[in-house]
């Protein structure tokens, strides 16, 4: 799947976390249906699933993202990625280097890689990623280790390389709007979007308010 910046405007990154006893499948079909328009599928180390039932979990929402025609990307398992011809790979700074996860999926899959600085960023750009997530912009719970990345930071990473940016880490419908003029073609989420009640509102609401960030 090709990717384009319009792709990347609300961004979804599951969490099981918030599941309270429903099923993955169901809360990202409520954020699909809310308006989202790409998501990144993520096993945290302490909730993680086994290698099988995360298979079985990733090819159901694969499926999903393609009846939606949104794009669908393996948070850090290259090999998942491979396995089941996910649309793409997104990998941090601690994961995989991004030039040889560039040479295992080839060119034609979309490559992810999370940023904190501009040199970070531009490491990114040069070994093949697609588009960049930046941040913790605003304080997580999601990732307590996560760096804060400053808006000054931010703006200079957006000006500084040529593929897209989106901001992650802390962003709510609430907030969301201190990231106007910061250069960014969408943002990431996970608890502004799974842990809501309603979801497929909080989607919508969230993507409402991102559409005044990034015209």
């Amino acid at each position: 799947m090709k990717l384009d910046k319009e792709s990347l405007k609300l961004y979804a990154v599951t969490d099981r976390h918030w599941l309270n006893g429903r099923r993955l499948y169901d809360d990202v079909e409520k954020a699909l249906k809310g308006g989202v328009t790409f998501v990144q599928i993520r096993e945290k180390d302490d909730m993680a699933l086994s290698h099988e039932d995360f298979l079985i979990e990733a090819k159901e929402i694969q499926e999903l993202c393609k009846r939606y025609s949104v794009p669908f990307v393996i948070d850090d398992d290259v090999d998942l990625a491979l396995e089941i011809d996910a649309d793409g790979v997104h990998v941090g700074q601690n994961d995989m280097e991004a030039g040889k996860v560039r040479e295992r999926i080839g060119k034609n899959k979309i490559l992810g890689v999370s940023a904190g600085t501009l040199e970070e960023a531009i490491l990114a750009e040069n070994c093949g990623a697609d588009y960049l997530g930046v941040g913790a912009v605003f304080h997580t719970d999601s990732k307590s280790d996560a760096e804060s990345v400053s808006h000054e930071v931010l703006e200079s990473i957006c000006s500084g390389v040529s593929i897209p940016v989106i901001a992650i880490g802390g962003i709510t419908k609430e907030n969301v709007i201190e990231l106007k003029g910061s250069g960014i073609v969408g943002v990431a989420v996970i608890s502004a979007i799974f842990a809501d009640d309603d979801i497929e509102k909080a989607a919508k609401d969230l993507k409402d308010q991102v559409e005044k960030v990034v015209k």
